[in-house]
């Protein structure tokens, strides 16, 4: 597992997210512990805790403050019991979070000002800010892998071309990009494993995301070529496509009974062996490759289709000869 770089507080805030997945968040108090670490992707509903149970309490989890936690804590600071929010802060807490546009009260930010944690606030409701939520941290803890290669979308797939230096996984690349499909990244594929079965890729540096080195003729900027059409940020690798060069010696796969797969962070990813020499259109067989694997996805497999009606058609010859026998064949 690739090492996770420290995300604090103030990433969290800092996050440039968008539409529906902004988490429109701000800071209203404890600005001295902006730097405290975010270090697991769960979150709490810190109820019981306010109400003085701390048993199991996950301190080092975000503490989310809906509606009745907020309640409960404006009603402590009016009755003046601050027993249990001076506990609460003696917890090394990463940060409150106050959904609804909420505020809990000057009590509540005068214990955090001492115990300098950060409060945000939010105004999405609940249950949608911390599905959102859930989903970022998802990502930003979600095991990473840099890999050598190109990843495209090849008709709503998205595959991971591979292969040595030089054998034309730009230029393929490319002529995909040219037949209307779209770049992901070029030689640097950063991956991640989300929900421990789904692997996506994206460009490992977002600055020169979307460009290519094709020799001959140096770094292009496939998005002001091409258009927006052209890229995505992200997708999940669904394929794995490894280019290498003819080996006449080497016997391949010619019916595709034999499924192979690679493996990056705990999930299998079919893989598929292309040899390349001079006369194959391997954009083309990429291509046909992707729509053979959607319909593998869908329940249909060709080649064994090909080998069920080879079979047919084997024991009804066989059964024709048992039952008329030599001498009746005319």
């Amino acid at each position: 597992m690739a090492s996770q770089k420290e995300f604090s507080v103030l990433d969290l805030i800092d996050i440039d997210l968008k539409e529906h997945n902004s988490l429109s968040l701000h800071c209203t108090g404890g600005r001295r512990g902006l730097g405290r670490i975010i270090s697991v992707p769960n979150l709490n509903r810190p109820g019981l805790a306010i109400m003085g149970f701390f048993d199991s309490f996950a301190h080092e989890r975000i503490q989310i403050f809906g509606r009745g936690e907020i309640a409960a804590v404006i009603k402590l600071g009016q009755e003046g019991n601050l027993e249990s929010i001076k506990k609460l802060f003696a917890y090394p807490i990463p940060c409150c979070i106050f959904t609804h546009d909420l505020s809990p009260g000057p009590e509540f930010f005068a214990e955090a000002e001492k115990a300098e944690c950060p409060l945000l606030q939010t105004e999405l409701e609940t249950s949608e800010f911390v599905i959102r939520l859930t989903r970022i941290l998802a990502n930003i803890f979600a095991p990473k892998k840099s890999i050598h290669g190109v990843l495209v979308e090849v008709y709503g797939l998205g595959i991971l071309i591979m292969g040595d230096s030089g054998v034309g996984k730009s230029e393929t690349a490319l002529e995909l990009i040219e037949r209307g499909h779209r770049l992901v990244a070029d030689d640097v594929v950063e991956m991640h494993c989300v929900n421990g079965n789904v692997l996506m890729g994206e460009g490992a540096n977002k600055i020169i995301g979307h460009h290519m080195e094709i020799r001959g003729i140096g770094i292009i900027n496939v998005t002001h070529l091409f258009g927006v059409r052209a890229i995505r940020d992200r997708k999940q690798i669904q394929l794995v496509v490894v280019l290498e060069e003819w080996d006449s010696s080497k016997n391949y796969d010619r019916l595709g009974n034999e499924e192979e797969y690679m493996e990056f962070l705990g999930v299998n990813i079919p893989k598929l062996e292309i040899p390349v020499k001079p006369g194959r259109n391997i954009p083309i067989i990429i291509e046909v490759a992707a729509m053979n694997e959607r319909l593998k996805k869908m329940g249909y497999n060709s080649s064994k289709e090909f080998n069920r009606n080879i079979l047919k058609w084997i024991e009804s010859t066989q059964a024709r000869s048992v039952y008329y026998g030599s001498e009746d064949v005319i």
